[in-house]
């Protein structure tokens, strides 16, 4: 086991599982350039289409929350480039370690402790996809000042691409892509209307990979080490190890490097958490909504959590084990309802309607007719809205309604003991930002 404890949070690797994003700190605590090259960062990229191929073929897919394939991103991008005839440089590559999920820290320490390796593989991107730009995207002040101090110690020209850096203020939708763009553009970090997306006209109209920091810094592992050995680790369909951050169960956040696959009840053990204990789990950070006992019966892997509804997300989970499901959704529905953009208005009126509702059903004074327009709201404002922000609402109030009607019954009865004995309220539940990170 490979565990790092200070004043930060502990990070943890899978036994048996070498770690290939945490690290074990020595006392020093973030990695500095020297010590990142003794590990064999920053090697010459001799051929950049042949590194593409070794991210296509290990199956690197996206850690910030879709799961999209990183190849197809980083191929589409340099064609785009390439049709609009701007030649060597036309693309931008932006490193987006905007962390808006509050359960989740995963980005945050990787900026803090790893810039380096964040930056290797914005270097790899970049030299992929043929831009002549960067930017690393954050909006954590601490982030910022490491990832600059990463720069200072490379000095200019090192990574054969400029680099810029851009801090915004942190919010739920200022890590969407089209954020990213628009605050780099020079406007507010809120998402625009789709098309286009940023592959086809990002920064400065041109063609943009929009990017997780934790996603770019598998591209260094990749070119060291090629897509066989990225493999031997995860399933066929999710490869590789990712990080997840655990939150509640009324233990401090803890940040594991895991196999995808693994069981949910090894996780559970791992944590320290009985099985026995467990009532269900928030997935995906806020996104994916909520799963019930079943979830002690997964595997952490995409194609697992798809087929039950739900996903993995930003590698974000919070166990529940003494807190009321219908309380938990109520907060993370109001949560919604304060960070939605305000530019939408099925969503700004959606996360509204729908967090009341559940409030009042938390509160044992919603009807039955509340709860049946709670339902209708979940499947009829799905994929409106110019982000996922309604997506992410409509997520947590059907999987409400479908996992627990138990305990939605109970609460429509007025009769839930947890809450009798004082509702679980939060404004940003089971935030991971509890425990200082170094």
């Amino acid at each position: 086991m490979n565990t790092a404890q200070s004043t930060a949070i502990t990070t943890v690797a899978f036994p048996g599982c070498e770690p290939r994003l945490l690290f074990e700190r020595t006392g020093q605590p973030r990695e500095d350039l020297a010590a990142y090259r003794r590990l064999g960062g920053y090697r010459p990229l001799v051929d950049a289409d042949s590194l593409l191929r070794e991210v296509d073929t290990g199956g690197l897919v996206g850690r910030g929350g879709a799961a999209f394939p990183l190849a197809i991103k980083l191929r589409t991008v340099r064609d785009n480039a390439g049709l609009a005839g701007r030649g060597a440089g036309g693309a931008v590559v932006v490193a987006n370690g905007e962390e808006g999920e509050p359960a989740s820290i995963k980005d945050r320490w990787l900026l803090r402790n790893r810039p380096h390796l964040i930056l290797d593989g914005l270097r790899l991107a970049a030299a992929i996809v043929g831009a002549g730009r960067a930017y690393v995207y954050v909006s954590d002040p601490e982030s910022a000042h490491s990832v600059e101090t990463a720069l200072d110690e490379l000095g200019p020209d090192a990574l054969g691409v400029t680099v810029g850096m851009l801090t915004v203020q942190p919010g739920y939708v200022a890590g969407e892509e089209t954020a990213a763009v628009r605050a780099i553009n020079g406007g507010p970090a809120k998402p625009t209307d789709k098309p286009p997306r940023p592959f086809e006209t990002g920064v400065d109209e041109r063609p943009t990979l929009v990017s997780n920091v934790e996603t770019l810094a598998n591209l260094p592992f990749l070119q060291g080490h090629g897509a066989a050995a990225f493999r031997s680790q995860g399933t066929s369909l999710s490869p590789g190890t990712f990080l997840a951050t655990i939150t509640g169960a009324g233990r401090s956040p803890v940040l594991y490097e895991l196999p995808h696959g693994m069981p949910f009840t090894e996780l559970l053990a791992l944590h320290g958490v009985p099985a026995e204990h467990v009532r269900g789990a928030l997935l995906g950070g806020y996104f994916a909504g909520l799963l019930n006992r079943t979830v002690l019966d997964t595997t952490l892997d995409h194609e697992t959590m798809r087929r039950l509804g739900s996903g993995l997300g930003c590698g974000a989970i919070s166990v529940i084990t003494d807190d009321c499901p219908v309380a938990v959704a109520a907060s993370v529905l109001a949560y919604f309802d304060r960070e939605n953009a305000g530019q939408c208005g099925s969503c700004f009126n959606g996360t509204a309607a729908m967090a009341a509702v559940a409030g009042a059903l938390r509160d044992g004074v919603a009807t039955t007719e509340d709860v049946e327009r709670l339902r209708r709201w979940s499947v009829l404002l799905r994929g409106r809205g110019a982000c996922a922000t309604l997506d992410a609402a409509t997520n947590v109030a059907a999987s409400l309604l479908g996992q627990f009607p138990g305990e939605v019954a109970t609460h429509l009865d007025g009769a839930c003991p947890d809450c009798a004995r004082g509702a679980f309220r939060a404004d940003r539940p089971y935030q991971a930002e509890a425990v200082r990170l170094a």
